[in-house]
């Protein structure tokens, strides 16, 4: 089922989207050489709980995981596409570094996502994450009282093609409101004008994923959670929420 919100359901989902800019930025300033994952963790959990914020991330458990999901923020490092767990792993300079983090406040929710690299980039990996940032402009772009889900989808898959990239099949984004996960479903393929009517008060998080070797096939870890590249290129990922309205595309995640 689908839930379309009021006016004043999209403004608390706005200061929700707050709370998740803040943690995000709250990591990125925190990521360094020789820093863990699971202190980028610590810094986004200080963040949520300084807002009063809870995380739906945190315990989840979907039907594919063996274990219900540990930290606040996915940390996913170079050919990790998504869902990576933070651990003890610690930064080395060059790495290519994708933050997913949610907020739950005030029983609304936000999830966004960003990516970076660490110290040195590799030339290579600031053009994959300038390419998923593009693809998630368009995608927004797209986001239109009167289109449909096709548009969003349609426009992503334009941008990651064009750059030579390939995107992790069956993944994408979602609708999300009271809960992180609800219908409907944003793949990041599609044609345009097919799909899910876009209409005033639709909220949808939009998250391309895109992987520098071309390929859409993907593996899953042993710890049934992270996603990576079968050929072990880079990967980056990037997510706003975005409420559909009269005015446009409202981006509730930004800071």
């Amino acid at each position: 089922m689908v839930e379309i919100k009021t006016d004043a359901a999209l403004d608390v989902m706005r200061e929700a989207g707050r709370v998740v800019a803040r943690a995000l930025a709250a990591v990125r300033e925190a990521a360094d050489v020789g820093v863990s994952l699971g202190e980028l963790d610590e810094a986004a959990r200080a963040v949520l709980a300084d807002a009063g914020a809870g995380s739906p991330f945190l315990g989840y458990r979907p039907s594919f995981a063996p274990v219900a999901f540990p930290a606040v923020i996915c940390t996913s490092v170079n050919d990790a596409v998504s869902h990576g767990i933070p651990n003890g792993y610690r930064l080395r300079d060059g790495d290519l570094v994708s933050i997913d983090c949610g907020a739950e406040l005030d029983g609304w929710t936000g999830d966004a996502a960003i990516s970076f690299t660490v110290g040195t980039p590799r030339p290579g990996d600031l053009d994959l994450i300038d390419a998923t940032q593009e693809a998630l402009d368009a995608g927004i772009a797209a986001a239109q009282v009167g289109g449909r889900i096709g548009d969003i989808s349609h426009a992503i898959d334009t941008v990651a093609r064009k750059a030579g990239c390939g995107m992790p099949a069956d993944f994408g984004g979602h609708g999300i409101g009271r809960r992180m996960h609800e219908d409907p479903h944003v793949p990041n393929r599609g044609r345009p004008g097919r799909g899910f009517p876009l209409r005033h008060g639709l909220v949808l998080a939009i998250e391309p994923m895109l992987m520098a070797g071309g390929h859409d096939t993907y593996r899953t870890d042993t710890d049934g959670w992270t996603l990576r590249t079968t050929d072990g290129s880079r990967a980056a990922h990037f997510e706003h929420t975005v409420a559909i309205t009269d005015q446009g595309p409202r981006v509730l995640t930004l800071p």
